[in-house]
């Protein structure tokens, strides 16, 4: 398929590290950084880099006591002349008792793409996450209007849970999501992993991908990805 995407973000995609982002500045607005890289860059459940490593990094803004905008890149590989992905997201998280919301935007940007691919795209953005016990369950459904490559309406489907292992620095997480596109195949996709925090502000993580799209070439098989995460 002529976008990858197409093919799970922060990503907001599901790679979770441990490690605990800093704040530089106090007061209404107030900024944190990451770097990393990982042995492959996989979004929902595909590679992004042909298999290849990422490198990516990224600054986030809080704003408020709810609100927070920000800004990631990584490198990417789709065959063609597309070098990095950037992506430009904003949103609130407000608490309704137990559950903290998280509602949305994200776009999606690619540099170098060919004339006419038409990577770039929106999504929206609804997600919910309430603590039980030591662990945390969520859900989020993302959707886009005219996703990548003219591909008409997508929604992806996400449910996920955290649980960090008691008296250690580890943390056990995984998600499965589904993804529906109007004008492309759907599939369905899983992660599971374990994060580990070397410090207050590098993690590692090593975790499982797979999909149910195998058919539609390697870049969907199982996979496993092992990153660092430096946050300040």
């Amino acid at each position: 398929m002529n976008k990858l995407k197409v093919s799970l973000l922060a990503a907001l995609g599901t790679m979770a590290f441990s490690g605990v982002a800093h704040a530089q500045d106090e007061g209404p607005v107030s900024l944190s950084f990451n770097l990393g890289a990982a042995t492959e860059y996989v979004f929902r459940g595909v590679s992004q880099t042909d298999e290849d490593p990422q490198v990516f990094g990224g600054v986030d803004a809080t704003l408020g006591s709810i609100g927070y905008a920000g800004v990631w890149a990584s490198n990417v590989d789709f065959g063609d002349s597309t070098d990095a992905e950037f992506d430009l997201y904003a949103g609130v998280k407000p608490t309704v008792g137990a559950v903290t919301l998280d509602i949305g935007v994200i776009y999606y940007g690619y540099l170098d793409q060919p004339s006419g691919a038409d990577y770039d795209y929106w999504e929206g953005k609804v997600a919910a996450s309430v603590p039980a016990g030591p662990a945390t369950f969520g859900a989020a459904v993302y959707y886009s209007p005219d996703f990548t490559a003219n591909t008409g309406d997508a929604w992806y489907y996400e449910a996920n849970a955290t649980f960090p292992i008691p008296s250690s620095r580890f943390v056990v997480s995984g998600a499965i999501g589904h993804q529906t596109i109007e004008e492309a195949s759907d599939y369905t996709t899983w992660n599971l992993g374990v994060g580990f925090s070397l410090t207050d502000n590098l993690g590692f993580d090593v975790r499982y991908f797979d999909t149910d799209g195998h058919e539609f070439g390697k870049l969907y098989d199982s996979r496993v990805v092992a990153g660092l995460k430096l946050a300040f």
